[in-house]
This record gives C-alpha cells, sequence and structure tokens, in this order.
C-alpha cells in the first residue's frame, strides 16, 4: 500500500512501493490505449505544476497524466509570478494551498527545495527534479519501461554512461536499480564521475568497451553543460569519439540490448542518430510511459488505493 504524503526521491522509497508503482503504472497504460484517454478517478482534485527550471517532457507529461484522471491543473510559470516582486518560495507555495491545490509538482535548480517545502505544507509534493539531486518520477518510468520490455528487473547490467556528476536522473536511477536487484556499472570522463560515488554499490569504469560489454540497457545521458562552470573535458568531438554511443560500440552488448535516454538528446554528441532512431532505442517507449507513470503516482497520492483497479 502507498502511504506517502510526498515523494522526493528514490532513496526513501522500499522495493516494494517501486513494485506498487510498477503494478498500478499497468492500468495507466490501458488508459491511455484508450481513443478516449479520460477517466473521472480525480474529479475535483486540483494540482499545481511550480517548475523554476525549464522543462519540456516532465511538465507536460504530469499535465497530462492530471488531466487524463480528470483532476484540474494549475501550471505556474516563475517568470510571470510574484516571485519577480521578491516573494519567497515557501509564500508563494503557501499562497497556493490557501486556494485549495491537493498537490505540488516542484522543480527547482536547487538540492533540497521540494522536501523543504513538503516539510512545512499540508498538501503533498512531488519531486520533479531538484538540483543535482533527485529526479524520481524519471527514474520510475525507466524502470517501469525496462519491465514492459524485459518481463523481469532482477539480474540486468544496467550501464549509465555520461555526464554523472551533474546527473539527478543518474542517482535515482542508481538507488532504482540498487533495490530491485540490478548491477550498474557507470561510465564517463574522469571529470564528470563524482568521487566515492563507488559507495552507492555500483562499479566504475572509465572505459566504454567495458561498461557496454553485455549490458542489458545502456542509459545514455545529457551532457549537462549549463550546469558547468568550467570545461571538464576538451571539446565536444573528443568526448562523443570516447564516450559516444554509436552502431559500432553497440555491437559489444548483448543481442537484446535497450538504448535508453532522459532527453533531450544532444545527437551526435552523447548518442548517434542512427542509434537514436534504430529499433534497439525505447526512448520514445520512455516518454508515453512517463504520463503512465506519473498517472499511478497522481492516482496513489491523491486518496487511490494500490490493491483497487483505477481503470
Amino acid at each position: 500500500m502507498w502511504k506517502r504524503k510526498d515523494l522526493i526521491g528514490i532513496e526513501e522509497l522500499s522495493r516494494e512501493e517501486i513494485e506498487v508503482v510498477i503494478e498500478t503504472a499497468l492500468s495507466m497504460k490501458d488508459i491511455l490505449k484508450r481513443p478516449i484517454k479520460k477517466v473521472p478517478t480525480l474529479r475535483g482534485r486540483t494540482i499545481c505544476t511550480l517548475f523554476y527550471e525549464p522543462s519540456t517532457r516532465t511538465r507536460s507529461s504530469f499535465e497530462l497524466a492530471a488531466k487524463y484522471l480528470s483532476a484540474d491543473t494549475v501550471s505556474i510559470a516563475t517568470a510571470t509570478s510574484s516571485v519577480q516582486k521578491g516573494e519567497s518560495l515557501l509564500d508563494t507555495v503557501k499562497t497556493l494551498e490557501a486556494m485549495g491545490i491537493d498537490l505540488f509538482i516542484i522543480r527547482h535548480s536547487a538540492s533540497g527545495v521540494p522536501s523543504f517545502i513538503a516539510k512545512n505544507i499540508k498538501a503533498g509534493v512531488i519531486n520533479a527534479g531538484d538540483g543535482m539531486h533527485e529526479h524520481p518520477t524519471q527514474a520510475l518510468l525507466d524502470v517501469f519501461t525496462v519491465y514492459e520490455k524485459k518481463g523481469k528487473l532482477e539480474g540486468l547490467k544496467i550501464a549509465i554512461v555520461g555526464d554523472i556528476f551533474h546527473s539527478r536522473v543518474a542517482r535515482s536511477n542508481i538507488y532504482a536499480w540498487n533495490k530491485l536487484g540490478s548491477n550498474v556499472i557507470l561510465c564517463g570522463p574522469p571529470t564528470l564521475i563524482p568521487p566515492y560515488i563507488e559507495n552507492l554499490n555500483v562499479k566504475v569504469t572509465y572505459d566504454l568497451n567495458e561498461a557496454i560489454e553485455d549490458a542489458d540497457i545502456i542509459y545514455v545521458l545529457r551532457l549537462q553543460l549549463e550546469r558547468q562552470k568550467r570545461g571538464l573535458f576538451p571539446t565536444l568531438r573528443e568526448y562523443h569519439m570516447f564516450y559516444g554511443i554509436n552502431q559500432e560500440r553497440i555491437k559489444k552488448a548483448k543481442k537484446d540490448v535497450l538504448v535508453m535516454h532522459p532527453g533531450p538528446m544532444n545527437r551526435g554528441v552523447e548518442i548517434s542518430s542512427e542509434v537514436a532512431d534504430s529499433l534497439i532505442s525505447v526512448i520514445n517507449e520512455q516518454v508515453t510511459n512517463g504520463v503512465a507513470v506519473r498517472m499511478a503516482l497522481l492516482y496513489l497520492m491523491l486518496g487511490g488505493k494500490s490493491d483497487e483497479n483505477p481503470v
């Protein structure tokens, strides 16, 4: 049973809670396959997306998930809000809560903001990405995508390649895969691998061929140039030469390997277009499953029960 008011990170979840989300998302996926994608499950509930960073996939995904469940949505653009007049984030959230918001979806550039907000309001909070901390719903949709394709999660080799240092997606995925019994190996330039990351029960290599050899999943991360304050590698061309995923390198993985990417992609940098658009790529499925997983979370956090059928 899901009993949490908030979802701040994967680190705090149990394996059983992750499995509840996956099971619920399977029912939500059925709704997405219908000609009319609408059920009255959350009628009368109101959800607010409050994003202090740019987003296309996550924000749209949450808003569509809410609408498919008949919840009302409010989207706050910080550029036109009272934040520009000096209002604090907490005051903004409390003002919105006083208007009847049941659940906040919050993204912020500072780690810990969703947790801080959750501790100071009665409404629920979902972390949609906070700084370099976590992005829990991305990890949940990734796990769900692999479960759909592979039919299992335990014992898989997961190779996460790229900018590990700045990636909240990587951290959430590491927590999720470890809890589910998979084996995680990280790969990237030494300057983009956090020190002591091995303490999270992962292997680290700087050799891409070693990382993807016999891999079940190759998870490609975007180079987050906007978070880098100094040059951490010589050029994008050199990065692609050593760490870009292309058709030739894919041959070293298992024949049924899946290639994943949280988006947005830098084609020709961390991944080639041939791989991104190939049959082994499940990048578009990740986007679809993101809606299903977020529908599942909204359902579980706003009164739905994990032992009931929401469809």
